[in-house]
């Protein structure tokens, strides 16, 4: 995950200064979609380990 944020990074630094081309546009666009599908993926994750008080299985909204 650490090199995906550190190639993305990269390609927003060089699009702020020299311009990215356009394969380096399709590949920052691809690696932040990654980045978000696995953000969304962790989190979901962590919403579902949530026990709620008073209830002995979590409710299933998905």
């Amino acid at each position: 995950m650490e090199e995906l944020i550190a190639r993305i990074n990269e390609l927003s630094r060089k699009h702020k200064t020299v311009g990215l081309t356009e394969a380096e546009a399709e590949e920052r666009a691809r690696l932040r979609k990654q980045y978000l599908d696995v953000f969304k993926g962790n989190f979901r994750n962590q919403l579902d380990s949530i026990k709620w008080e008073g209830e002995e299985e979590p409710p299933k909204n998905h």
